[in-house]
């Protein structure tokens, strides 16, 4: 009941200012984006050279527009994801007090920060969707509606993950642990390089359940389904638009929670 009384309470003035100040520090990086962004463009045109020629025709006929939506999902999760860092480090160096010291709440700064890594994994993401769009087709009205809803959905679901990892403790080190870890996992059992047929022999048990339903493989299977790429995901763009909702839910009330208490955790 507290809670549904904190979100009726939130000031949007706030929370946009939260995410104005974050969008400020995202662009005094802008060279070093733009060079992560190259780098990421790099490693999907080798990708492609490389794995092209050898990879199973019949499981994957044309691995560079197979692994182009992965790469593109990748982006913006590698993005919203890196919010739970800088929240770290300012509860590191105690610059989160001096937030809280502000006239907002607790909950419209926990709101703020994580719509901060929406909108940085939106951005970063932005110029992959246009290089799909150029080299594989553009979709239609109603399909372009879902990818943007699975952006947000995606990067919503990452950016409550990795601040949730960076306020469930002070340890720094623990948490730069944690949020590490969960990126491997996140990364690599995930169907961003691998066909729905592979994961089903190659990764048994939960781990096949990890690699088809994790936030980052449904809204590559969404990409993939919408963009005409060779996929076998077994669920409609619709229901994978549900099973991300659940899980940006989740995680994001799951966050909050945690900004609730009067505990100094963000």
């Amino acid at each position: 009941m507290s809670l549904v009384k904190s979100l009726i309470s939130l000031k949007p003035k706030s929370i946009y200012m939260i995410v104005n100040r974050d969008l400020d520090r995202f662009w005094k990086y802008r060279w070093w984006l733009a060079g992560l962004i190259t780098m990421n463009l790099a490693d999907l045109f080798i990708f492609a050279v490389l794995f092209n020629r050898i990879v199973n025709r019949e499981l994957i006929p044309d691995y560079f527009l197979f692994i182009a939506p992965g790469i593109t999902a990748i982006a913006a999760f590698a993005s919203a994801f890196s919010i739970g860092r800088e929240v770290g480090v300012e509860i590191r160096r105690g610059f989160t007090q001096y937030l809280l010291s502000l006239p907002i709440s607790r909950l419209e700064l926990a709101m703020g920060r994580v719509l901060s890594g929406v909108v940085r994994g939106m951005i970063y993401e932005t110029p992959f969707l246009i290089l799909l769009l150029i080299l594989i087709k553009i979709p239609s009205p109603i399909e372009i509606l879902y990818i943007l809803a699975a952006s947000i959905l995606m990067t919503l679901t990452m950016s409550s993950l990795s601040i949730a990892i960076s306020t469930s403790t002070r340890n720094f080190d623990m948490q730069a642990t944690l949020r590490s870890f969960t990126y491997f996992i996140l990364f690599f059992i995930s169907n961003v390089f691998y066909p729905e047929k592979l994961i089903r022999v190659r990764f048994p048990g939960p781990l096949y359940y990890i690699a088809s339903f994790n936030p980052i493989s449904l809204t590559v299977s969404l990409y993939r389904e919408i963009f005409g790429v060779s996929q076998q995901y077994p669920y409609l763009p619709e229901h994978i638009l549900i099973f991300l909702f659940i899980w940006a839910i989740t995680t994001t009330v799951s966050y909050t929670h945690l900004t609730l208490p009067t505990s100094d955790l963000v």
